[in-house]
């Protein structure tokens, strides 16, 4: 799936302009050619070892060795042009493109490749979600990565490794970014006056855009906080058309960045902008009138099935204490650590009235963490367990763990505490803001008090990974074909183990504790990476979603389809769900420009 590398935690995209006039947007650069689009929030950080944010200026500023074809899912030369494998599966050695450059004219080489691996994404002092995906085996070991001369690299494996390929695909699949040696390494050996490494302040927003180095199609000329972003063409992008002329054909990519869901419908329907996004997180609610309008405002709706990745509830599962003092309730804790109170809750959810009001109809019942584009997801009719909305199920699974309701039918526990916990969302996201004020209804109908408190996305991300201090939350991972780029969600050291986070070695958490069931999961992931055999790897995974829904550290809940509005002006668009839009940004072309 890539869940990706990172935490992800899942973005709806939104369309926007802060300090700026529509004119602006709609001025042709010299060539004439220019898409707008926009984004929910501010970028986090321009250093792509350190993201976990979707969408991400990575997506179309840095690639991989490979890249996945979002229509055939297949997996196809990008940096290097091709690569062999030894019998044993245990050596690769990828071969880069001849004369490939950097955004700043310098060469790209191997030891770019080397130093993207050894030093950045194998470095335990930098805290990288990409490195939980590359750990070979039950000793989490990494395969030695060497140069064999300025285009060959080889990768050694301590044993055979079958998800490997899918972790090269580069930022727009969740695999690996190559990055720039000669203008990262010295951060790299340097450490500040806390004894840190430089890196991990290098590349920040704060950072002139111009200065940044990168290899994908576009670089960044401009940002203006809570304004815009802007992306020029690489001049040294590798990839030409079948005429030999250089990509990409569009000479600059706007990002408009917004705090309002709402302004996406406004902005798009007053032609400001050209996509209501492009990686398909058009808002469900917005379907039927932009469909209406579709011939009349010279666009056209993109659809697909549902999109990769999950949206989902999760309660703290983690038991730990920081200076003596638990980091959740030890009375709640009690609550969410029972596996049938997490099924009752499940059962207590209405996921169909989700669909039909969130979604507008236009999703379907989300029961795995896999994405449904995965060969390796398994339906409920090979086996998967489903909890469908049944309120007298959830009261009976209460009730046989020991909780009883008074005349009221409030909930309460064995030792007399009402059952209320708190549960945050990020508040940018209208549609999950929408869907947790349903939960909390549905809740309510089993005895359960909710107290919904939607707040600012870095504040979740602060609770997520920092305090720990949190009771349940609702958000989303991205998804795609291969599961083991999700690693870090099931390894239970995992940078995004979140329902039962390992703290970091600063954080002073103590006293966490690992499940069976958690540990068995782990030990599958493992598994899964050592096997070859499709069915074989196909029967491990299948366990690993068994297991998911009989235990529920996640409780799935709904995917909306992927859709996405794009003017009939803008050329190529290879759509699909694993995607969008921009999968093949290079490739696209705005026609009939003034030049």
């Amino acid at each position: 799936m890539p869940l990706g590398l990172f935490l992800v935690i899942l973005v709806f995209l939104v369309i926007g302009l802060s300090g700026c006039s529509g004119s602006f947007l709609k001025q042709p650069t010299a060539r004439g050619s220019q898409l707008v689009t926009a984004i929910l929030s501010d970028p986090k950080t321009f250093n792509w070892a350190l993201v976990q944010e979707f969408p991400n200026v990575f997506l179309i500023t840095y690639e991989g060795l490979t890249s996945e074809n979002s229509v055939t899912g297949k997996i196809e030369p990008a940096l290097a042009e091709s690569w062999e494998v030894s019998k044993d599966k245990k050596r690769i050695v990828f071969t880069l493109r001849e004369n490939l450059k950097w955004s700043d004219g310098q060469p790209l080489t191997a030891d770019d490749v080397v130093f993207t691996y050894n030093d950045v994404v194998f470095n335990k002092e930098i805290p990288t979600d990409a490195r939980d995906s590359l750990k070979v085996g039950k000793r989490g070991l990494f395969p030695a990565v060497k140069k064999l001369d300025r285009r060959r690299v080889e990768f050694r494996f301590p044993e055979a490794f079958s998800p490997f390929f899918r972790t090269t695909t580069g930022p727009a699949s969740d695999g690996v970014a190559i990055l720039p040696k000669h203008a990262l390494e010295k951060s790299i050996k340097t450490k500040n006056a806390e004894g840190k490494l430089q890196f991990l302040s290098t590349w920040a927003v704060d950072t002139d855009p111009d200065k940044i180095v990168v290899n994908g199609p576009y670089k960044m000329e401009s940002y203006l906080t809570s304004q815009r972003l802007v992306f020029r063409r690489n001049p040294y992008y590798w990839r030409k058309d079948e005429k030999g002329n250089q990509l990409p054909k569009i000479e600059r990519i706007i990002w408009q960045i917004t705090d309002n869901m709402d302004t996406q419908l406004l902005r798009f329907r007053s032609q400001d902008l050209d996509t209501t996004d492009g990686w398909g997180r058009m808002r469900p609610e917005d379907f039927p009138l932009l469909k209406r309008e579709e011939k009349r405002g010279n666009f056209r709706i993109y659809t697909a099935g549902p999109r990769p990745g999950t949206t989902f509830i999760a309660f703290n599962l983690n038991k730990g204490r920081r200076d003596g003092k638990f980091l959740v309730d030890p009375v709640k804790s009690g609550w969410f650590n029972t596996v049938e109170f997490r099924q009752a809750i499940a059962y207590g959810i209405d996921r169909q009235t989700i669909i039909n009001n969130s979604l507008r109809g236009l999703g379907e019942l989300q029961n795995s963490p896999i994405s449904v584009q995965s060969p390796y997801y398994i339906s409920p009719k090979e086996g998967l367990k489903l909890y469908n909305y049944n309120v007298e199920k959830s009261k009976e699974l209460l009730r046989q763990a020991g909780f009883k309701y008074n005349e009221k039918g409030e909930l309460f526990d064995k030792a007399g505490n009402r059952v209320r916990f708190t549960l945050i969302t990020n508040a940018e996201n209208q549609t999950r803001v929408g869907m947790g004020a349903q939960i909390k209804q549905n809740l309510s109908k089993i005895g359960i008090q909710v107290d919904f408190n939607p707040m600012a996305f870095n504040s979740v991300v602060d609770k997520l990974t920092n305090t720990l201090d949190w009771e349940c939350y609702l958000l989303g991972f991205t998804g795609g074909i291969e599961p083991h780029t999700g690693a870090n969600v099931w390894l239970t050291d995992g940078g995004l183990h979140s329902f039962n986070q390992k703290p970091l070695a600063d954080q002073g958490i103590e006293g966490r504790e690992i499940a069976p069931w958690e540990q068995k999961i782990e030990d599958l992931y493992i598994q899964g990476s050592q096997e070859f055999d499709e069915a074989k790897r196909k029967a491990i995974y299948a366990e690993t979603q068994q297991l998911t829904q009989e235990y529920l550290p996640m409780i799935y809940l709904v995917n909306p389809y992927s859709m996405t509005a794009i003017r009939n002006n803008i050329e190529g668009v290879k759509y699909s769900s694993l995607g969008g839009a921009f999968w093949n940004i290079y490739n696209l072309k705005i026609s009939n420009n003034p030049q």
